[in-house]
């Protein structure tokens, strides 16, 4: 759930504010105030301050400069990788942003270098056996507006079904009134899920746009309605498309681009 407003006269962690004003992840408040980068009310801040709402807080340009450097990799992931930590023998997608798989379409002025795979993470995750736009950022601010608690950015998918013995046509077989539920009426672990923007692409795929990311949820959503998942692929978050991306290539986030 979404923090609750603060009460007046209330007080709240410096590096929780500075998240919820946008100024960076938590993470990146916390090594910032422990460099003595950040000022309140004209002081150098202290780890563990509690500020109140209408707190001045001034950050260091060396804090910025470190931001600015700082990329967003937008991958196309294969199936067969797992999107965070490596598991079950499954190589996890990072290792596939390496120089020779840079796309040579992408423009964006960045040189690549190792430096930049230092704290790179997933902001969101794609099954395994899916495939698809994948987000690896440095960046918390980009991380948290993809997948903080108060994030409605929209992903969308496409979505290969059958239905029972049905491969082909699947939109004839398929009952409409269970179309309606996919959009809304499902609940997975005992809570409801957003509506979600689900329409035909064609006879066998079905085009998905959700705002929330719950555990492998459109193959749940799909085995509730008794459609079973053949192939998925992300195609789009936020603004951002998979576009020409070719399969196991990646390109940075251009300076441009926004979620």
């Amino acid at each position: 759930m979404p923090d609750s407003p603060a009460a007046p006269g209330a007080t709240t962690r410096l590096n929780k504010r500075m998240a919820e004003l946008g100024l960076c992840s938590r993470r990146e408040a916390d090594e910032w105030i422990a460099r003595g980068w950040v000022k309140v009310d004209g002081a150098v801040a202290p780890m563990g301050l509690q500020v109140a709402p209408n707190a001045r807080i001034e950050i260091d340009p060396k804090a910025r400069g470190q931001q600015r450097e700082q990329v967003t990799i937008l991958l196309h992931k294969p199936i067969g990788y797992v999107s965070g930590q490596a598991e079950e023998g499954y190589e996890p997608a990072v290792v596939l942003v390496q120089g020779r798989n840079r796309w040579k379409g992408d423009t964006a002025p960045q040189r690549f270098a190792p430096a930049q795979l230092k704290g790179l993470a997933p902001a969101g995750r794609l099954d395994i056996d899916s495939t698809g736009l994948l987000v690896l950022t440095q960046d918390g601010r980009v991380a948290r507006q993809l997948i903080g608690e108060d994030s409605t950015t929209e992903k969308e998918y496409l979505v290969r079904v059958s239905f029972g013995p049905v491969a082909n046509d699947v939109q004839s077989a398929f009952p409409p009134a269970q179309l309606a539920r996919l959009r809304h009426g499902l609940s997975l672990d005992g809570q409801a899920l957003k509506p979600a923007k689900v329409d035909w692409q064609n006879p066998e795929q079905l085009r998905f746009v959700l705002t929330e990311g719950k555990k492998r949820q459109i193959r749940r959503m799909c085995e509730l309605v008794g459609l079973r998942v053949v192939g998925l692929k992300r195609v789009r978050i936020g603004r951002v498309t998979l576009g020409q991306l070719p399969l196991g290539q990646w390109r940075y986030l251009a300076p441009n681009e926004r979620f």
